[in-house]
């Protein structure tokens, strides 16, 4: 099991909330971008700060449905699990926070759409809500935030880009 045993309980009044959202063009078509979004496993492999991810659980198609992710940075390891949602698969890949010991959120979404007159490639919406609970300093907080916000979609781009060449 994913070590997310030792959640803690927060005072969600000095949490702060922080959203983000992004567009990339990609080198790849749409489903291609999708499908290394789903590669959960391999993370630690490009995603900056990533050190761990588990599938816990598969929809009745198979697909990734909880997975557990272990981040470190700041001089802090952050755990949660994360649920996604396929439902407009492969267009959309949503998740939201369903465990975790260092945020009170953790919801988004990737949205994947074609280039209009380039079908090898695809426009990439990264949406994000983060709420941090612990209580971090000012400056590692931001630091933290800014690391979670920021890094995603610049490194999917160039992780999908680097398959297809």
């Amino acid at each position: 099991m994913f070590p997310v045993s030792n959640l803690i309980t927060a005072d969600r009044k000095a949490a702060v909330l922080e959203h983000t959202s992004q567009q990339s063009t990609i080198a790849a078509p749409p489903n291609r971008c999708y499908d290394v979004v789903l590669e959960f496993e391999r993370y630690p492999e490009w995603a900056d700060g990533i050190d761990r991810a588990e599938v816990l659980s598969r929809d009745p198609e198979g697909r990734p449905l909880d997975v557990g992710f272990s981040a470190g940075g700041m001089g802090r390891q952050a755990n949660y699990v994360l649920r996604y949602d396929h439902s407009a698969a492969p267009q959309r890949l949503s998740w939201h926070l369903i465990e975790g010991d260092v945020m009170g959120r953790l919801d988004g979404y990737y949205e994947f759409e074609p280039v209009q007159d380039d079908s090898s490639s695809c426009e990439v919406t990264y949406d994000l809500e983060v709420e941090l609970l612990v209580g971090l300093p000012g400056f590692v907080r931001r630091r933290a935030e800014d690391k979670i916000l920021r890094a995603a979609l610049p490194e999917l781009k160039l992780r999908v880009e680097s398959l297809i060449s």
